[in-house]
């Protein structure tokens, strides 16, 4: 057994299925892998930042495709994940995580993808989409088919007994090409149901969310695109260019390729259409409550009250011409005065015009007397008649 080369770049420690990870030879495993773990640190930023900017959301309708928007920031980074099974050698733990996740996580993807299609042309028909957590179901289920139809077809293929007692090692990595493509013909469909979900947000009758729909769609035909380039370069190109040691490569870029459009032409976007406003003020998600706005709400907090309306007639109590009577006939209550009439809405005299108005009265009590008498009167040339006199007795 000839002694295995190690290549350059690598050192002579590390086994040889993981080569292709350091070999300076082999470019390819080395700018996948960067363009991968770039794919990871990005897709986990724009998690963090998705969760961050929720409380600022106000637009109710875009906040309810926040967990579609987090379904697919978390399917993609696992796509990223998935690029390194494809750039290390074939052994049993990595062929098993090919093929069983490759159609997972593209289907998650493309379920999301799906239901943001559908929610937009929902909402352009009767002006009003379905609940958030009932498109997170409906995800949910088209995503779950694909995780059963990848379970059943790796039991079928891996963990049978293998025949006549023949022990086979590596059991996972022995599939055709074209068996390959074939388990993934659910993921087509949900590829092209992307596609033509999208048509119709072209002409919403809303332009905002026009493009969300133009995302949408050059998402899906970005990813038309990689996949049919991937998939006859698997199952014709390779063969007839005499190279079949491209198809792990062949499998990686196209994984790394396609996460990356998902990122741009889709999570970045709407990542940024998430805090702006909603121009059109549109209602809430259906079955949230309303609440009056927080301006109204102020509004009747800070608006003073109106006053009463006041009698411009009413009598000024304290400036009466009326003059009070001399000697009260009976008991004078303090609450005479009292009309039933707020405080407010009756003049209140204030200290020196109630001096004023005592001083004046007693003025007033000062010259009744000398009125009263009669030699006071004819000394002061008043033209009162005099008193008549009265004759003695």
């Amino acid at each position: 057994m000839e002694p295995t080369i190690v290549p350059k770049g690598c050192g002579s420690s590390i086994s040889s299925i993981y080569y292709n990870l350091c070999d300076l030879t082999a470019v390819w495993g080395v700018v996948v892998e960067a363009f991968a773990a770039a794919g990871v640190v990005t897709s986990f930023v724009l998690l963090v930042i998705l969760m961050a900017s929720l409380p600022f959301v106000t637009h109710k309708k875009r906040k309810g495709m926040v967990a579609l928007q987090a379904g697919i920031l978390v399917f993609t980074l696992g796509l990223f994940g998935l690029t390194f099974a494809f750039i290390v050698g074939r052994y049993s733990t990595s062929c098993v995580a090919r093929r069983f996740l490759f159609g997972v996580l593209f289907s998650g993807c493309l379920a999301c993808l799906a239901m943001h299609g559908l929610w937009l042309a929902l909402l352009e028909r009767r002006d009003r989409g379905p609940r958030s957590w009932m498109l997170c179901l409906g995800a949910l289920g088209l995503w779950m088919v694909e995780v059963i139809i990848n379970t059943e077809w790796l039991i079928i293929t891996v963990a049978r007994s293998p025949l006549r007692g023949v022990i086979i090692p590596d059991l996972s990595c022995n599939i055709a090409n074209r068996d390959f493509v074939m388990a993934l013909i659910y993921v087509m469909v949900l590829l092209l149901a992307v596609v033509l979900m999208a048509v119709p947000s072209l002409t919403h009758k809303h332009k905002q969310w026009r493009r969300d729909g133009a995302f949408i769609l050059v998402s899906g035909l970005f990813t038309v695109a990689i996949w049919v380039a991937w998939i006859v370069m698997y199952i014709h190109g390779n063969r007839v260019v005499g190279n079949p040691s491209w198809d792990d490569p062949t499998l990686a870029i196209a994984v790394v390729s396609n996460a990356w459009v998902f990122l741009i032409l889709y999570a970045i976007p709407e990542i940024c259409l998430l805090t702006q406003e909603d121009p059109d003020q549109e209602l809430p998600i259906d079955g949230d409550h309303v609440y009056p706005a927080r301006s109204l709400v102020y509004d009747n907090i800070l608006k003073e009250p109106e006053p009463p309306h006041q009698n411009i007639y009413m009598e000024n109590k304290a400036f009466t011409m009326d003059e009070p009577p001399t000697v009260p006939t009976k008991p004078v209550s303090p609450y005479d005065g009292y009309n039933g009439q707020l405080r407010s809405c009756v003049y209140q005299p204030t200290e020196l015009a109630l001096i004023a108005k005592g001083l004046t009265k007693m003025d007033q009590d000062a010259m009744m007397p000398r009125a009263r008498d009669p030699f006071w009167n004819r000394g002061s040339g008043s033209s009162l008649p005099p008193l008549a006199e009265s004759s003695p007795p």
